[in-house]
């Protein structure tokens, strides 16, 4: 079983700043990726940044390009995402999803993808 546990989030006003930290823990073998979503009322969910955990490869969502950084601690399996210049638009629950493979036994591995308990951020204009 993997964990993954989000932090961060909170209310903000318009142009202010926030930073949402992903671990993830449990049988973890290796970590391919890790990234955050967001879900919006009555919207689907969407991608917000991924990173892939062994390159400096990342993705993000063009609404947040030159706001939001996506960092990493690949010793520690935790990501970070720091939110800048929020705007009303940005609320939405966000969610850490990590990707990876685990240990099966009888040396098998299984790819999985967790996902965190999703974060609140609410940007007041």
């Amino acid at each position: 079983q993997v964990d993954v546990m989000e932090s961060g989030g909170g209310l903000v006003q318009a142009g202010g700043s926030l930073e949402l930290s992903c671990a993830a823990s449990g049988n973890i073998f290796n970590i391919i990726n890790m990234g955050w979503y967001r879900q919006a009322p009555g919207k689907q969910r969407e991608l917000v940044a991924s990173t892939f955990i062994t390159t400096d490869s990342t993705n993000y969502a063009d609404s947040v390009k030159g706001r939001f950084t996506i960092s990493k601690d690949r010793a520690k399996n935790t990501v970070h995402l720091q939110m800048n210049s929020l705007k009303p638009e940005d609320t939405a629950v966000y969610y850490c999803k990590t990707t990876g493979y685990s240990r099966k036994g009888a040396g098998a591995m299984e790819r999985f993808d967790a996902w965190g308990q999703g974060s609140q951020v609410t940007v007041s204009s």
